[in-house]
């Protein structure tokens, strides 16, 4: 057998260590990394929106309506070029513009810009539309013709924004979402001031910032964080580690050590004994468990010892069993023929117990010289009480079964007699039958047993005779006789309930009308062998299902009158 590799209680506690490390380490960056990178956008946008508040100090608010209505009226039509590129060359406007670039620089920004918002071609972009400029530019901080835009320019804006431009195009308030967008040179955060004019118009200036440093600081917090962590937890890891194999780990490898050498001893036939001399020094759960290892080692000694013991006496049990099996069955009438120099009739009977004894019975005796008795009985019960019972009976029957007497009073004093040594309430059913043999005539007397078949020319059929009670149980029962005839020929079959009653794996019981199809297959048969097919059938409808009854059979036939004259 191939021997399974196991892992250690230590590497376990080790390997459960480092997985809660990691798993604490991969928490703590997640959840710091995120909270990090919250901050230091929220930080970069109040940048963004100082910045704005600078830029918009370089202006009065006339000046920018003036600017605004240059830009608008140039877009409108009612400005023409040369007037726009008047204001272009002019030192004023050339002064902001370099002023915003200035700024611009001065604080590390992508843009600073200034602009009106079209918000009805705002609304109407559909996601495909390359002709979309709902920004008219005011001033752009860069001074390079070639990069930035000039009073009466259009453009576009990042589409992600439309919903927070709407909302500051027609409320006048900054927005407190963050507008966060992602570019050719990374991460970018975009600030939009709106100054309400004094005509109520709204002209923005606008801000973006890169956030250069944002993903090397998560980056470099991340890392800082993980291992820190994992040093922290590496550290605790070790000290609990040292902590748990002294406290834990050691306890229960010296206990699993003797349990096994104890396991290993009782293969081998003799006990060690390193349960007995294990020693744990500890007032916790390690404690109680050397107690009840201790504990378990005093017990197993003890029901080894009454293991012992019972099986000893078991196999002294077994064997007086086997000598009471050997006893009841020679109490019963086993040697066929029985009678062999009997002409008159033949019969044949067969018992076989559920258990080692049984409580079923037969016997078959000569009354006198021309009336056979034949009885049938069933003890209720089963094992040695039932058999002890059972002998009783038996020997009560025979002992008041005597020529002339009526079997209604041999019943009636057998039932008397029982039930004044009946302290464990068993009772009989019980079947007694004398045949005449000179006449045929069979005397009988049924206690609660089965109804007896008699086999004639037409074959075997149940004789419906009415059962009186049972014997043993009740006092002062009286019991009547019956008698019916036999013709040459004839037979009589009598059984227990243990054949009919017989069940295969479905719980399904033989029955009488499979009992008397078998006996009608083998009428013409001798006793011996109808007795025979009669257990083959039952065994073949059974299989293998367990015996619960015992199974009693008695084949009587009558062949020809008795010639003898009666002493």
């Amino acid at each position: 057998m191939k021997k399974t590799k196991r892992l250690r209680l230590s590497q376990k506690i080790m390997l459960g260590f480092a997985l809660l490390g990691l798993l604490i380490c991969v928490c703590t960056g997640v959840t710091g990394y995120f909270q990090y990178r919250d901050n230091l956008q929220e930080i970069y946008n109040s940048t963004a929106y100082d910045i704005a508040e600078t830029a918009v100090s370089y202006f009065g608010k006339e000046e920018l309506a003036n600017y605004a209505a240059l830009a608008l009226g140039y877009d409108g039509g009612t400005v023409g070029e040369e007037e726009i590129a008047a204001v272009h060359a002019s030192e004023r406007y050339l002064a902001l513009s370099a002023q915003l670039d200035a700024l611009r620089e001065a604080m590390g920004a992508n843009d600073v810009f200034v602009f009106c918002l079209d918000l009805e071609v705002l609304s109407s972009y559909d996601g495909d539309r390359t002709d979309w400029e709902p920004l008219l530019y005011l001033f752009d901080s860069y001074t390079d013709p070639e990069y930035s835009y000039v009073l009466g320019d259009k453009s576009s804006f990042n589409p992600d924004y439309i919903a927070e431009l709407e909302l500051i195009g027609t409320t006048g308030e900054r927005v407190d979402s963050l507008l966060i967008s992602k570019g050719d040179y990374g991460y970018n955060t975009s600030a939009i001031l709106p100054v309400r004019l004094a005509d109520g118009s709204l002209v923005m200036f606008a801000v973006e910032i890169p956030m250069r440093t944002l993903q090397s600081a998560l980056l470099g917090y991340l890392l800082g964080v993980v291992l820190i962590s994992a040093a922290i937890v590496v550290a605790i890891m070790f000290i609990y580690y040292f902590l748990f194999k002294e406290m834990f780990v050691r306890p229960v490898e010296r206990m699993a050590a003797a349990a096994n050498d104890f396991v290993l001893g009782g293969r081998e036939g003799s006990l060690s004994d390193s349960i007995v001399s294990l020693t744990v020094r500890s007032h916790d759960e390690m404690g109680l468990l050397c107690e009840a290892l201790k504990q378990m080692d005093h017990d197993i000694r003890d029901y080894i010892a009454n293991l012992s013991a019972v099986t000893a006496e078991k196999e002294r049990i077994g064997a007086e069993l086997n000598v009471a099996t050997q006893i009841q069955a020679s109490m019963l009438p086993c040697i066929f023929p029985a009678f062999p120099e009997r002409r008159e009739f033949d019969i044949y009977a067969a018992m076989d117990p559920a258990k080692e004894v049984g409580g079923d019975f037969y016997d078959f005796f000569m009354v006198d010289q021309t009336h056979l008795a034949v009885v049938m009985a069933d003890v209720s019960g089963k094992g040695v009480p039932a058999a002890l019972f059972m002998v009783i009976g038996k020997t009560l029957i025979k002992d008041h079964t005597l020529p002339g007497r009526d079997l209604g009073e041999v019943f009636s004093e057998v039932n008397r007699l029982l039930c004044e040594a009946n302290s464990e309430g068993l009772f009989i059913t019980a079947f007694e039958g004398v045949l005449d043999l000179k006449t045929g005539e069979l005397c009988y007397v049924n206690a609660g047993h089965e109804m007896p078949f008699v086999g004639r020319a037409g074959g075997f059929e149940a004789q419906k005779i009415r059962p009186g009670f049972v014997l043993a149980g009740m006092e002062g029962v009286r019991y009547r006789a019956g008698n019916l005839t036999l013709q040459p020929g004839d037979k009589l079959f009598q059984y227990t309930d243990g054949v009919t009653e017989a069940t295969d794996a479905g719980n399904n019981l033989y029955g009488m009308e499979r009992l008397s199809e078998a006996l009608n297959a083998h009428a013409s048969e001798s006793p011996q062998q109808i007795c025979a097919a009669v257990r083959a059938d039952i065994d073949a409808f059974v299989k293998d299902a367990p015996q619960f009854d015992d199974i009693t059979m008695l084949c009587l036939e009558y062949k020809q009158p008795c010639e003898e004259k009666e002493s």
